[in-house]
Formats: C-alpha cells, structure tokens, sequence
C-alpha cells in the first residue's frame, strides 16, 4: 500500500447477535484484512460495555492471530493503570512465543470503563495512573534482555522485545512517547480536536531509543466504505448512535443502522456527531479515496488505523476490502 493499512477492532456486540458471534466476527475481519494487505489487526480494551467482546484482550488477539498467518496482531490498546506490568509482560510474552514477530504491544493509560468497574479492577485506583511512567519503563525491563542477579523474571516475555507503542487521545500521551523514543498513535477516530498539536509535539520531543530510531506516527479514523455515499452513510449510523448512548450513558449493544439520523437526535447532538467524528471516511471509494488524500496530505502520518463500525458483518467485511482498494486511487 502507498500508506500502511491497520485495522482497530473493538469486536462489537452488535444488536440481535451473541457475544460468540462477536468474536467469531472478529476472526472472520482479522482473515479479510490479511487477504488484502493490511498491516495490523488490533483489539482494544473495554471493560462492562454491552457492545464490546475484546476485555480479555489479549485472548482475542490469539483467537484471531490462530486464523491468520502473517498480519501482525496487537493491543489498540491495554490500558496499562488496571494491569500489574508483569501480567502484561506475561500475556503477550507468551503471544509472542507463540506468534513470533507478529505481536505489537499497545499500551494506554485510561480506565477502558466507567469508575466503578474501573474500581473493580484495579488495585489501587489513583496511583496507577500516575505510576504511568514508571509502568512503562517496568514492562520494557520485563520484555528485555534479563539482567545477572534479576529477581522478577517474566516467563514467558523475557528476551522478547515486543514492540511498545504508546497510545493516546490527549498531548500527555504524544509528549511521553516522544520523550521514550515509542512509536505512537493518536485517536482521532474519537477525539480529533488535538490532533495536529499531538503530532508536532510528538516529532517535535521525539528523542532516539533502542526500540526507534525516528518517530512514527500513526492516526486513527473510522471508515465506512460502501457502494454508493447513500448506503455508507446509513450503515453510518450505527456508529451514531453509540456516541449518542455514550454520551447520554446509555450502555447497549452496537445499534442497527437506521434511514435518518435526525429522526431520533436533535440538531444540537447533530453538531456534536459532526464534530467528533469529522476525521470519519464514509462513503462510496471515490468518496473516501478523495478525503484519505487531504487527511494523508494535511497529516503526514506514518500508518493509518481504522475502525469499521458497521453493524452487519457482511458490510463489514466488504469495506474493509473497498478501503484496501483506494490504495491504487490513491496513488494515481
């Protein structure tokens, strides 16, 4: 591809099917993307949301890597503060013993949940997150080469220098991976309105590590492709709706599209959709090829991750295709 290809998958729980079929769902994307090229297949971490299946997140990834061959599978990402970095270090140590160089490590450092569940897993709520850091810098030792006289040793994940990638939605997140020498990516699929500050305060503190040598920037968006800009704006809607439940804390399985969004929101929580997801690529491919080319192009990005929020598998699985083929629009 001109630009890597990623998918973000958040194995939703769509209305009217299983949690077993979400997962199945996410082995089937995982099987199309590596078919067409992409890059990486990652889950993400979400905890007691009805439209989730990938809490356990580093079980899906060898659920889907088991199906695959050679995409590579990671975190989008743990969220490190609810983790002992040691039982981090152990889960994708043995992922990668198992899946040799094909394991990405990406590391956040939000709840993935509201407080109470939050709460619930974590051992201490408030010093986690300032521990940060320090969390970092423990998991990259537990990943390294062991050291004479080393107490803690993980086993699996000794000597297997999985790549750590920081993820992030905010300028704290884009200065930390600049100051470790991490490759990093930005949420913009959800939260856009610091994105270009985000990268050039990336670049701009980004100093040389053993992992990178430069920074590498990687943006999020969401995309849905399909045949005419009509029906991917419909099959838009499901994911509409989510952020109208999220923002309302209304806790439910991924909604069916519907025909009008404004029939069941009003004009204000219209602006807020088109706000929030203005960075969203959604349309037919000469629709979404032409609005790639002016986010490549104001961005700069390394590597784009996208996440495919259609509630039907089968228009799941057809976008992620149709995307992979604005490559050659793309380049003419």
């Amino acid at each position: 591809m001109t630009l890597p290809f990623s998918i973000l998958d958040l194995a939703p729980i769509a209305e009217g099917s299983s949690i077993a079929d979400a997962l199945d769902n996410s082995r089937k994307l995982a099987i199309q993307a590596e078919k067409s090229g992409y890059n990486r297949v990652w889950l993400a971490e979400h905890h007691g949301m009805f439209g989730v299946a990938s809490s356990a997140t580093a079980i899906v990834l060898a659920h889907i890597a088991a199906a695959t061959s050679k995409i590579r599978i990671g975190s989008g990402g743990v969220m490190l503060p609810n983790h002992s970095p040691l039982v981090i270090a152990e889960q994708f140590g043995t992922l990668a013993t198992l899946y040799p160089d094909r394991v990405d490590l990406g590391l956040g450092r939000a709840p993935g949940t509201d407080m109470a569940t939050a709460r619930a897993l974590r051992r201490n709520l408030t010093s986690e997150v300032d521990n940060y850091p320090e969390d970092i810098r423990e998991l990259q030792h537990y990943l390294g080469e062991p050291k004479v006289g080393q107490n803690i040793v993980a086993v699996p994940g000794a000597n297997t220098h999985i790549p750590i990638w920081l993820l992030g939605s905010s300028l704290y997140s884009a200065k930390l991976a600049g100051q470790f020498g991490l490759p990093y990516s930005f949420a913009s699929h959800f939260a856009p309105e610091q994105l270009f500050d985000a990268i050039s305060l990336y670049r701009g503190s980004f100093q040389a590590s053993e992992q990178s040598q430069k920074p590498y920037m990687m943006a999020g968006l969401m995309a849905v492709v399909a045949d005419t800009d009509e029906e991917a704006n419909y099959l838009f809607s499901s994911v509409q709706q989510q952020f109208m439940n999220l923002r309302l804390g209304v806790n439910r399985p991924f909604a069916r599209p519907v025909d009008d969004i404004s029939t069941i929101c009003t004009a204000a929580d219209q602006a807020m959709l088109m706000n929030i997801l203005r960075y969203a690529m959604v349309g037919s491919k000469q629709t979404v090829t032409d609005k790639l080319r002016q986010f490549i192009e104001a961005t700069k990005v390394d590597e784009i991750i996208v996440s495919m929020p259609i509630h039907d598998i089968h228009a799941r699985i057809k976008s992620v295709q149709m995307l992979a083929e604005t490559d050659l629009m793309l380049k003419s």
